[in-house]
């Protein structure tokens, strides 16, 4: 049945006169009498009992009042969730972040799902170029990534990172300057994240033991940051970590950032500009509102401000090869 003859029953029944509904519904009564009378063709029978009164319900029209108001019910609630689904205040919401973003990203959801409730978010942490793959596929909308020099996938950077020195009192104190750094390490034991499980941490710390031509003495791996920390906490050794990371180093551990141009990175939010959804642009507006908010709401890191998102969705996409 259609929705406007049944919107037209109901009118009628809920004011008791024909004049009084065709008035509300911004029709003529000849107009709203020809709805009727096609809805009464269809369920086949009178609906109305119609007199110097008004119009009251025939036994017909009283079976199909609360079939009726269901179904327009229903209707406009699914036109409604329609329209939020489109604006992007409802549905899903797939973001992944890594060992960089692991205090940015916590927060940028929370910051997202105060601006829409009812939004389902979903947060996992897999590496960076987990990330892109899952990008790529559409398995995820956002990513929080270290930011490979080359790839230009749609990106708003965030913040900078860079490689610090995780000890305990156990160790002597981390050089300040990296032209030291040769002699403390070759002092030390390492703790280091699996390469697996951290490719672009590990390639990061190669690179920098390359260029200070070092090369650390790594006696244990581990499937993640936090258990990194926790193994230098119990002094099995020290470890290159992000320097980010010192927002969750358990005590005794402290983390000593590194100044070497080759120890830093650019931490940003991604996404496929090909595969992007009404929640996925709320989700980056909120982002580009918040990234110099105060610290109740995104920017307990210190994050640089982010470009305009007219200016992002404007650079050329390149796509994305692993090395």
């Amino acid at each position: 049945m259609e929705l406007m003859l049944l919107r037209a029953f109901l009118t009628v029944a809920e004011l008791g006169t024909y004049g009084s509904a065709a008035q509300k519904l911004l029709v003529t009564q000849p107009t709203l009498t020809k709805q009727i009378q096609s809805l009464e063709a269809r369920v086949g029978g009178r609906l109305f009992h119609r007199g110097r009164h008004g119009a009251t319900l025939t036994d017909l029209g009283a079976i199909l009042l609360p079939e009726a108001q269901e179904l327009v019910r229903r209707a406009d609630a699914l036109a409604l969730r329609m329209t939020r689904a489109a604006a992007g205040e409802i549905g899903r919401l797939s973001v992944g972040f890594g060992l960089s973003s692991i205090d940015l990203a916590p927060r940028a959801v929370a910051a997202f799902r105060r601006c829409h409730p009812d939004a389902h978010v979903t947060l996992d942490d897999m590496s960076s170029q987990e990330q892109f793959d899952r990008l790529a596929t559409g398995e995820l909308d956002v990513g929080f990534v270290r930011l490979p020099e080359g790839d230009d996938w749609a990106h708003m950077v965030l913040d900078t990172d860079r490689l610090a020195l995780a000890s305990t009192g156990e160790h002597t104190s981390p050089p300040q300057d990296t032209s030291d750094l040769p002699g403390w390490v070759a002092r030390h034991r390492f703790v280091q994240l699996r390469k697996e499980r951290g490719p672009g941490l590990v390639g990061q710390i190669e690179r920098l033991c390359g260029a200070l031509s070092v090369r650390p003495d790594v006696i244990q791996e581990a499937d993640d940051l936090q258990t990194v920390l926790a193994l230098v906490a119990a002094g099995v050794g020290a470890a290159f970590v992000p320097a980010r990371a010192g927002r969750i180093a358990p005590p005794p551990v402290t983390v000593t950032p590194l100044r070497h141009p080759v120890a830093e990175w650019r931490i940003a939010v991604v996404w496929n500009r090909d595969r992007i959804q009404p929640m996925t642009a709320n989700f980056l507006a909120v982002l580009e509102r918040g990234a110099t908010s105060p610290p109740d709401d995104l920017d307990r890191g210190g994050l640089q401000p982010a470009p305009a998102l007219s200016e992002v969705r404007a650079r050329p996409r390149l796509e994305f090869r692993s090395s």
